[in-house]
C-alpha cells in the first residue's frame, strides 16, 4: 500500500525537500564549468547553419511549448482542470519551453559563458512553474499560486548567481543544480500526495526523460563516438522537449476525481 499524506500536510515535502537540497548544495564543495564544456562533439555544419544538430534539435521545444500553449488557449481544455487558475502554470511551462528554444539556439549557434545565461534563464521557467502545479493541484491552489513566483524567483536567481560569479572568475554552480535536482524530486514527491486528477503516474515519465535528457548531456562525446550519426547533446534537446510534450499529453488525457465546487 503507498503512503499518502493528508493535503494538510502536503506542503511539508515541499519544504522539507527544499531545506535538505539547499543544505545539501551549501555544503558541497564551489564547482564551476569545466573548460571544455562548450566544446560539444558534433560541430558539423549544415546550410550555413554552424552545430546544426544542437541547433536544430531544439525544434522539440517550440513545438512542445507552442502545441501546449494551443491546447490551453482553447475554450475546450477548460474541463482539464478543477480551477480556472491551475492553468496559469502550466501556461508559463509552455512559454518558457518556448523560450528555451530561442535560448538554446542562440547559445549553440557560438557557444560561451554569455550565450549560456540565455539557454537557461528559460529552463527554470519551464521546470520550476511545473513545481507551483503540482502544488496547486496536490496541496491548496492558493499555495501553488503564492509559490509560483517565489519558485520561478529562486530558479532565475540560480542562473543570475552563477553568472555573476562566473564572471568574477569563481562560478559557482551549486544553486543552479540544486534547483534543478529540486524540480525532479519534486514531481516525485507529487505522488505521495491524494490525487485530484488521473494520469499522475505520467509525471513519473516526465522526470525519466528528464534523467535520459541529463545523462545524454553528459555523454555527449560518448554517444558521438557510436558511428557520428547524432551526439548525446542532440538526444538531450530531444528528450526534453518529449518531456514537454509528455506534460501535454497528461493534461489532454486527464479528468477530474472529483466534481469542481459550485
Amino acid at each position: 500500500m503507498r503512503l499518502m499524506l493528508s493535503r494538510r500536510a502536503g506542503i511539508w515535502p515541499f519544504l522539507a525537500l527544499a531545506v535538505l537540497i539547499g543544505s545539501a548544495a551549501l555544503l558541497a564543495p564551489r564547482t564551476d564549468l569545466p573548460p571544455s564544456y562548450h566544446h560539444f562533439a558534433d560541430h558539423r555544419s549544415w546550410l550555413g547553419i554552424p552545430n546544426f544538430g544542437d541547433v536544430s534539435s531544439n525544434v522539440a521545444f517550440f513545438v512542445a511549448g507552442l502545441w501546449g500553449l494551443a491546447f490551453l488557449a482553447r475554450k475546450s481544455s477548460a474541463v482539464q482542470f478543477l480551477d480556472a487558475r491551475e492553468r496559469w502554470p502550466y501556461i508559463l511551462v509552455f512559454l518558457g519551453l518556448v523560450l528555451t528554444g530561442f535560448g538554446s539556439v542562440y547559445y549553440h549557434l557560438a557557444p560561451d559563458n554569455a550565450r549560456l545565461v540565455w539557454d537557461r534563464l528559460p529552463m527554470t521557467l519551464a521546470f520550476m512553474p511545473l513545481v507551483a502545479a503540482m502544488i496547486a493541484e496536490r496541496v491548496t491552489v492558493q499555495l501553488g499560486l503564492w509559490s509560483l513566483p517565489v519558485l520561478i524567483a529562486v530558479g532565475v536567481g540560480s542562473v543570475i548567481q552563477w553568472h555573476l560569479s562566473a564572471q568574477h572568475g569563481a562560478g559557482d554552480l551549486r544553486l543552479y543544480a540544486a534547483v534543478q535536482v529540486y524540480a525532479v524530486l519534486a514531481l516525485f514527491a507529487t505522488l505521495l500526495l491524494p490525487a485530484r486528477y488521473t494520469r499522475g503516474s505520467d509525471l513519473l515519465v516526465v522526470a525519466g526523460l528528464y534523467v535520459v535528457a541529463k545523462i545524454c548531456e553528459t555523454a555527449d562525446h560518448q554517444i558521438f563516438s557510436l558511428g557520428q550519426l547524432v551526439s548525446g547533446h542532440t538526444l538531450k534537446h530531444l528528450a526534453a522537449g518529449v518531456s514537454g510534450y509528455w506534460i501535454l499529453r497528461m493534461l489532454q488525457k486527464r479528468r477530474p476525481l472529483s466534481a469542481p465546487a459550485a
